[in-house]
């Protein structure tokens, strides 16, 4: 069984940050162990490819 978490940990004006996290069950095993995390910056960019303001949550 692989299970991934996410949660949104920042928003800011033109990016946001994105944390997640991948639990693994290993073979004939019931223990749940952290396999890997990271962090993710995703910027908001315009047509031209610079950053614009990130549209706030509706």
């Amino acid at each position: 069984t692989l299970c991934i978490y996410t949660h949104v940990e920042r928003v800011g004006r033109t990016s946001m940050t994105l944390k997640v996290e991948a639990w693994a069950q290993r073979y004939l095993s019931d223990l749940m162990e952290k396999v890997t995390h990271a962090d993710f910056v995703m910027v908001a960019l315009d047509g031209e490819g610079k950053p614009k303001a990130v549209p706030a949550e509706s």
